[in-house]
């Protein structure tokens, strides 16, 4: 069905894959007369990077897939049609600009190489009338609260949280309006499947501690229950560092990495559990986790690229090495250390790990295997569920003595498994077939 007018608000989505709280969608109800929605699995995110791993394996595009199903069920309830391709963005917006008389596309902001690269191609095929709307969403602190100069951002995060804490508010969510029933389009496309996208289907061990499925609604769903039904988070500070079980942690990274939650929905819903249950130091370390969070991208948006560079944002020279066979035994869990094995056999199978055993693998790969940081960095981009760019390659870095850790740390995995896995419950639950 095609326009007569050109009043038509195009919603590009990115990591912002919700429809609460998402200012792209308001602006975009708001100044147009219609508005549609398009989602595109770019065939770019499917490839081999230079370092021999698929930048989005097969956990990640599965638990898309289950968000997207769900973006497009939440927004026809608000009478949106969200149409899906397994395209580029560069290569389909300008039909779908002239198809549906597009006046604006209304879009998350991003700035990483990638990304950016991607917005230049797409400037060059749209005709020039038509404004891209970018908006910072993915944000605890929205940038525009925080400071006009990034390059003011301290280089220690305890600095960064005090200041913050201490001088800028957190915005209100957003709220969303449906649409007339008169807006959705007569079309409709297909998400693609797994096979769409080259993978063959598969299930997870049902001993992960990550059994969750993609989307807003299940995101909604695991809030209300860690916070209201269960009241774990009352004990989140005390929990944090296990291994076993789906409540140890909150388990929001997944879906605040592709933005089926925001952050400030979070922050809000702690808010109203302090109301009504009282505030402790657990209710507090899950904001404190979030600003870490937003730390992370503060920081990339101090350094750009650097973020990637071997040298870090300190530009360190250390020595690094790419031993293929020191980096596959770890990929494999076939090192000399059995809690960095059963932490990457976990990963391995199931897409998760937790914080604790992030920090110690590769704490393990930069600073025992001496391996270049940049590789383990990449492999985690591939199979991580709740891959997020800036929290990645900004742990990466720090743990690997080339980003935010002024003391430049080594994890000592052997007391490490003693003090967060003393009765071998977590190894013996990843590596049975190896201890007995």
């Amino acid at each position: 069905m095609q326009r007569q007018q050109k009043n038509t608000g195009l919603i590009w989505f990115r990591n912002n894959l919700r429809v609460n709280d998402n200012i792209s969608l308001k602006k975009s109800i708001e100044n147009n007369s219609n508005t549609i929605a398009v989602y595109f699995f770019d065939p770019k995110l499917f490839k081999v990077d230079k370092f021999g791993f698929q930048k989005t394996a097969k956990f990640r595009a599965k638990f898309l897939i289950e968000t997207i199903i769900d973006l497009k069920n939440n927004l026809k309830d608000l009478n949106i049609t969200l149409l899906t391709y397994f395209d580029s963005p560069e290569n389909k917006l300008e039909e779908l600009c002239k198809e549906h008389s597009v006046s604006a596309i209304y879009t998350q902001k991003e700035w990483t190489q990638e990304e950016v690269t991607t917005n230049e191609k797409i400037k060059k095929t749209i005709p020039s009338d038509i404004a891209i709307i970018e908006d910072y969403d993915q944000f605890l602190y929205h940038p525009n609260t925080v400071s006009k100069d990034f390059s003011n951002t301290p280089n220690v995060f305890t600095a960064f949280r005090k200041k913050l804490e201490k001088t800028v508010a957190v915005l209100e969510e957003v709220l969303i309006s449906a649409l007339s029933s008169d807006n959705l389009l007569a079309i409709e496309t297909e998400i693609p499947t797994l096979k769409t996208l080259g993978f063959i289907d598969f299930n997870i061990p049902t001993k992960t501690a990550f059994p969750f499925l993609g989307g807003e609604n299940e995101a909604l769903k695991r809030l209300d229950n860690y916070f209201f039904e269960t009241k774990k988070v009352a004990f989140y500070k005390k929990t944090r560092n296990g291994l076993v079980g789906t409540d140890y942690s909150t388990k929001f990274s997944a879906w605040l990495a592709n933005g089926s939650i925001s952050a400030k929905t979070i922050y809000w819903k702690i808010k109203k559990f302090e109301a009504e249950f009282g505030a402790n130091q657990s209710t507090y370390w899950v904001i404190f986790e979030l600003i870490w969070r937003d730390y992370f991208k503060y920081i990339s948006l101090k350094y750009n690229n650097k973020i990637f560079k071997i040298g870090g944002i300190l530009d360190k020279n250390y020595q690094w090495y790419t031993y293929q066979k020191d980096i596959n035994k770890w990929i494999n869990g076939e090192t000399k250390d059995d809690f960095v094995n059963a932490n990457m056999i976990e990963l391995k199978q199931t897409g998760w790990m937790s914080n604790r055993g992030r920090q110690n693998v590769a704490s393990y790969f930069a600073k025992e295997l001496l391996l270049d940081w940049r590789i383990g960095a990449a492999y985690f981009e591939s199979v991580l569920i709740d891959y997020d760019v800036h929290s990645n390659y900004g742990n990466w870095m720090y743990v690997a003595g080339v980003g935010n850790d002024p003391r430049d740390r080594k994890f000592n995995t052997k007391l490490q498994a003693e003090r967060y896995d003393s009765k071998y419950k977590f190894r013996k639950l990843w590596l049975e077939k190896t201890l007995f």
